[in-house]
């Protein structure tokens, strides 16, 4: 049974930055730091960092007034970072920068008081964070969320004519070209999305899905189950006629899955660390996987900075040192 290894996979930058930025500010300040809801959505970082001292909470109520903060990487709405001045916390902003981007294009929408439709997920704190950056300027303004081209059918706006969309940018791309051809169909006239607003990230790992399913007989998906790239990976898979497993971790396998089966492809969720792989392997080749390679990928270079009030104190820090 062979075994072969998407790329990329796993941590993007944006993943990269937010973990980096809570394990700096425990460094920086110690524990306890308060964090805004998983500051990504994989069970294993959010219990790593949570015995480092990071306390995950939903409500800013739970944090202490002038406390330190730090917002996931999915974003929120301006009514919480208004709270958060209220209370006077010290805030460390580990949003993505593309979701950012998604933020500062609905903001400029709603300031030149035209519409949005958002293509999302209802529940997904990235969706409600977008959805929170839209302040109406007149009772005409106003944000609208869609996840079925039936959403749209059924969807009345103010002025057709004025409009433009977003996306989450976890969505399938796939996924996401049925909605915005349904949103052309029902307002021809709608502004499209900035390219360069779509997650290069998700993109990547999305077709690293598709050529794994060229070679493969089963797909594996380390991603925790409230982690909507990585589902987006599993349901691709399974779309291409692949039997795919979405797996917390090694322990999530069970041995009859791979009877019969000559290449197993693996791959990761953007927030997964790549030590739950190497777990998936060597759990693989206890069960008579023989032979382990990376399939050829598009490389990632896709570094982002930390916020600049959290780089402040590292070099107050190394100054004093």
């Amino acid at each position: 049974m062979q075994i072969v290894l998407a790329n990329p996979r796993g941590f993007c930058a944006g993943v990269d930055r937010a973990i980096e930025i809570v394990d700096q500010a425990l460094d920086t300040f110690g524990a306890p730091v308060y964090v805004r809801h998983e500051v990504v959505h994989n069970r294993t970082v959010v219990e790593g960092l949570r015995n480092k001292g990071a306390v995950f909470i939903e409500d800013l109520t739970d944090v202490p007034t002038e406390a330190n903060l730090i917002f996931s990487a999915h974003g929120v709405s301006k009514k919480v970072q208004q709270q958060a001045v209220e209370r006077n916390l010290t805030v460390f902003d580990a949003t993505c920068p593309l979701v950012t981007k998604v933020h500062i294009q609905v903001a400029k929408h709603a300031k030149e008081d035209r519409e949005v439709i958002l293509i999302g997920h209802a529940g997904h704190p990235e969706v409600e964070g977008t959805m929170g950056q839209y302040e109406k300027c007149t009772e005409h303004g106003n944000i609208y969320l869609v996840e079925t081209p039936k959403d749209v059918k059924d969807l009345e706006v103010n002025n057709p004519n004025n409009l433009a969309y977003v996306t989450q940018t976890t969505l399938s791309m796939s996924d996401a070209k049925i909605m915005v051809d349904a949103l052309k169909k029902y307002f021809p006239s709608i502004q499209e999305q900035k390219k360069d607003d779509i997650c290069y990230a998700t993109q990547n790992r999305q077709d690293a899905v598709y050529d794994l399913t060229e070679i493969s007989d089963i797909i594996l998906v380390v991603g925790s189950p409230n982690s909507s790239n990585s589902n987006r990976l599993r349901e691709i898979a399974e779309k291409l006629g692949k039997t795919s497993y979405l797996i917390d971790t090694y322990k999530d396998m069970q041995q009859d899955w791979f009877n019969n089966i000559n290449v197993v492809g693996v791959t990761a969720g953007a927030s997964a660390p790549e030590i739950l792989v190497q777990e998936v392997i060597r759990q693989l080749q206890a069960w008579g996987g023989k032979m382990v390679r990376e399939h050829q990928g598009k490389e990632e270079t896709v570094v982002f900075s930390l916020p600049k009030n959290l780089k402040i104190h590292l070099d107050a820090k190394k100054a004093k040192i």
